[in-house]
Formats: C-alpha cells, structure tokens, sequence
C-alpha cells in the first residue's frame, strides 16, 4: 500500500516535504492493501505477515532570501 503525505507546515512553521511511505510483505515484497495490512499471514505467499516499509522524501527547492557575497 502506498500512501503519500503532501507537503505541510508543521506548527513551528517548518516544512515537512512531501513523502511517500510502501509497505509490503517483508518475505516476498508483495504490495498489501489496507485490508491486507489486518491479516495474519501475506495474502500472496501465504508466510506470516511482516510489514516492510519503504519511505521516499521528495526533495524540493528552497528560496533563497538575501545576498550571498563571494
């Protein structure tokens, strides 16, 4: 299951970039629905379900404000 978080401002007024975050079945890297995310055991390769996550930060660009002297 892929879910994405888009890019926010926390309440200190930092940027969170926008990330993505996979979860799939440790044993054989099939992609589990939020339903699946429930069972006991991986819906595809019927082994105990361990949940694997793999995250994406998106890298985004920042303004830059002043002058820089070299």
């Amino acid at each position: 299951m892929k879910q994405i978080i888009e890019a926010t401002l926390d309440a200190n007024g930092q940027l969170m970039p926008k990330h993505e975050i996979d979860q799939l079945c440790a044993a054989c890297g099939y992609d589990l629905t939020a339903e699946e995310l429930q069972a006991a055991t991986c819906a595809d390769c019927g082994a105990p379900l361990e949940v694997k996550q793999n995250a994406t930060v998106h890298v985004m660009a920042m303004p830059v404000f002043g002058s820089v002297n070299m």
